[in-house]
């Protein structure tokens, strides 16, 4: 992810986290937040339960990784929470949970859900 596409405040995620409605799927938990902007923004949160600092960082490398492979619509804000349940994924189940996650919430560009 480039670095205007990162979240980082602890303001921003507090406001969204009241914000925002979850969406959760297998170990994700998402929160969105619709705005008129011309960019869009991740913010990721993986806790201490997971593991320790090195197992954390590589998760968020691979959902980075994940994320920098789609392109999305301008207009969001999303925090993504992991679950400690990621560690028995594989990196293709964590993709594909993620990308149907998304699918979901209607913030791929090209793609739109018909519910």
């Amino acid at each position: 992810m480039k670095k205007k596409n990162v979240l980082k405040n602890n303001y921003d995620f507090d406001r969204i986290i009241k914000k925002g409605r979850p969406f959760k799927y297998k170990d994700y938990i998402i929160y969105l937040e619709r705005i008129p902007s011309s960019n869009y923004h991740f913010g990721l949160s993986v806790g201490k339960k997971v593991g320790n600092a090195v197992i954390r960082n590589r998760v968020k490398r691979q959902i980075r990784s994940i994320i920098d492979e789609k392109v999305y619509q301008n207009d969001f804000n999303c925090i993504i929470i992991v679950g400690k349940g990621i560690l028995n994924r594989s990196f293709l189940e964590m993709k594909e949970n993620l990308y149907f996650a998304f699918r979901n919430l209607n913030i791929l560009e090209g793609e739109k859900n018909e519910k």
